[in-house]
């Protein structure tokens, strides 16, 4: 966790959340350019695509494809429009952990399951904590990269907001690395982003960090169903 305390984020803009290079639902192939798609990796991976337990695969496959990449079709900061300033002056930090996502690895399709931890310091106004999650689920839910999706989920809430600070720890475990390659199967990876307070207070970071509990209790992660 000492790691996670001294990383030293990019500044990020206030004005803008990021925005992926995304195609549009016009621009991408049919689904049945798709179902294809997976009738060719299925005889690529030496197997009868006709056969009858594989004959409904490829509209199996597409209609998953559907769910775990959902998030390309969603606008992250919608999400988080809906805000209230009730709060009867409430001015400490609201932390929410153990947010499960499941996503996939952009460079093996390989699935990353873990948890993300969010906290920030809220100026005049709060989010639904379900938005919180929501907000998770919308990244998750591209190809990604643990360090990408971090980065996005922090910067996206920080943009919307405008809190006093936003932090982000995500605890990820990678099927790339789990079910091939080095097969390290209790690798967990830990990656932060801290911005306002958080970066700029050591006392408000460890707070938040210590909010977490992380130190020497990093938990398996099983699979979504």
């Amino acid at each position: 966790m000492n790691t996670l305390a001294r990383l030293e984020p990019r500044p990020v803009s206030a004005d803008a959340a990021p925005t992926g290079a995304t195609l549009t639902r016009e621009g991408r192939p049919s689904r049945a350019e798709a179902e294809q798609a997976v009738r060719t990796l299925i005889r690529w991976a030496g197997d009868d695509p006709l056969r009858e337990g594989l004959i409904d695969t490829p509209a199996r496959v597409v209609r998953a494809y559907q769910q775990w990449f959902a998030g390309y079709d969603q606008d992250a900061g919608q999400h988080l429009k809906r805000t209230f300033e009730e709060v009867a002056g409430y001015d400490e930090m609201v932390v929410m952990r153990d947010i499960r996502f499941q996503s996939h690895c952009e460079h093996h399709m390989a699935p990353i399951t873990g948890r993300v931890h969010i906290g920030y310091l809220p100026r005049n106004k709060v989010v639904g904590i379900s938005k919180l999650a929501r907000l998770v689920q919308v990244y998750a839910r591209r190809l990604q990269t643990q360090e990408k999706m971090t980065a996005q989920i922090a910067d996206t809430l920080n943009s919307v907001l405008a809190p006093h600070g936003v932090a982000v720890v995500v605890e990820g475990t990678h099927g790339c690395m789990t079910s091939r390659g080095v097969e390290q199967a209790t690798a967990t990876m830990l990656t932060s982003r801290m911005l306002g307070v958080f970066r700029d207070r050591t006392a408000t970071r460890q707070e938040f960090l210590a909010a977490l509990d992380l130190r020497g209790n990093i938990r398996p992660v099983a699979p979504l169903l």
